[in-house]
């Protein structure tokens, strides 16, 4: 993989995973807000959907950050944005609505394209790949 390609693959990981670190964070600021706006889409178990939804979104937001495990990342946050973008932005009449469900959607295809093409060389999937590489195998 040539540096640009390294570096466009680093900063594409980084970019879509500040949006997720973001809201994440905004859960944690405001649990009592987020468990209620959870509540009233009528999801079961307003607590146990506020602690998945933080853990997506800071644990493996950090995770695609960093390029580790980064396939099987990337498929647990498109699945999560689907299952947002389906359950929170489902008032299509609504003009803002239907463009917060077709950004999801077209953050999903970024998901689905670092699954495919995975971290990049800058990535820790990449350096653990290399140091695996070089420690000789015991017997």
């Amino acid at each position: 993989m040539n540096t640009g390609t390294s570096f466009a693959a680093t900063l594409g990981r980084i970019l879509m995973s500040s949006l997720f670190l973001m809201s994440g964070f905004g859960k944690l600021v405001d649990p009592v807000g987020t468990k209620a706006y959870i509540a009233s889409r009528a999801l079961p178990w307003p607590d146990g959907a506020f602690v998945v939804a933080v853990i997506i979104e800071i644990g493996f937001g950090t995770a695609l950050a960093l390029g580790y495990r980064t396939r099987i990342v990337a498929l647990v946050m498109a699945v999560f944005t689907l299952a947002t973008a389906l359950t929170f932005h489902d008032n299509y009449a609504d003009p803002k609505q239907l463009i917060s469900f077709m950004k999801n959607i077209a953050i999903i295809g970024g998901f689905l394209q670092v699954m495919v093409l995975g971290a990049g060389s800058a990535s820790l999937d990449a350096w653990l790949a290399a140091r695996k590489q070089r420690v000789p195998a015991r017997v």
